[in-house]
């Protein structure tokens, strides 16, 4: 599976329908995991026949996509299941039982900030440079800002859709279902890599790469636009231009975090035929070692 992120260009009324949509979203979500609560026991069936009923009660259910719906009835099953699984295997620390999803301020994507359609409720330009949504929700088309080359893939193959919400901004996410493995020639060398607290990483060779620190390096910046958010009276135009500010700055240190263990992992898989990765458990007290092959 591949993932292609495109920036959304958008007007003011978009921006409205798209946080309706992702209100909606979060909404059956929530309602169809409290139904899970207070009936233990149920099982996929009538998870979505509860799904149904939703769409039947509120009129703003109704007017997203059906398969929109669905795709929030999947995230709560998910999210059931690796509990189950966790606690089947005896997952040390605390096994992940689902929880509610509620509006966040600031940080990166999660569950709470995005609609995920399927395969219906959507449809892209000829030219591949806009998509328009069809549901009754008041989207309609928007423009894509990207580098992806989509229209080499047959949008037969694109599976799922999002809309994620960021603090700098929205984005259009497509889940393309192709082999996106690369080959690589056999360079019969293998590596072990330790990941560690005090050193991003060492390899067998002896050679330790620094842990660069962006989060001690960002400290700074963060207490002083988290002052600028607690001297701002609470619901004031001010405070929420504050918070922002704030979120965008975590957002860049997550970005810095996930950008630099990408170079290195790259720089690794080119070189080496096979290298092994250990790493510590925070949650429970034993060695955790997990091989990747290439």
């Amino acid at each position: 599976m591949l993932a292609m992120e495109f920036k959304a260009v958008i007007k003011k009324s978009q921006k409205v329908a798209i946080d309706e949509a992702i209100r909606t979203a979060r909404f059956v979500r929530n309602k169809v995991l409290r139904y899970w609560m207070d009936n233990r026991g149920v099982g996929k069936k009538e998870l979505d026949r509860y799904n149904t009923q939703l769409r039947d009660e509120f009129k703003f259910v109704k007017d997203l996509n059906s398969q929109a719906c669905q795709a929030s009835v999947e995230n709560v099953e998910r999210a059931i299941k690796r509990f189950f699984d966790n606690c089947k295997k005896k997952v040390p620390g605390k096994k992940g039982y689902p929880r509610f999803k509620k509006h966040s301020r600031f940080g990166v994507a999660d569950a709470a900030r995005t609609v995920e359609y399927k395969q219906s409720g959507w449809k892209l330009s000829p030219d591949n440079k806009s998509i328009k949504f069809t549901d009754k929700k008041g989207i309609g088309n928007v423009k894509l800002k990207g580098t992806w080359d989509l229209w080499r893939f047959d949008q037969k193959l694109i599976k799922r859709v999002r809309i994620v919400q960021r603090t700098d901004g929205y984005y259009v996410q497509f889940c393309i279902k192709v082999d996106n493995h690369e080959q690589l020639e056999a360079t019969g060398f293998t590596i072990g890599l330790d990941v560690g607290l005090k050193e991003f990483y060492t390899d067998s060779d002896g050679y330790s790469e620094p842990n660069p620190r962006f989060y001690r390096t960002g400290e700074k910046r963060l207490k002083f636009y988290q002052r600028r958010v607690s001297r701002k009276n609470k619901g004031s135009s001010n405070r929420r231009k504050a918070i922002n500010k704030l979120g965008k700055q975590h957002l860049k240190i997550s970005r810095q975090r996930e950008e630099h263990a990408k170079r290195l992992a790259r720089s690794y898989r080119k070189k080496s035929a096979a290298f092994i990765v250990g790493r510590l458990c925070i949650k429970g007290d034993r060695f955790c070692c997990k091989a990747a092959l290439f």
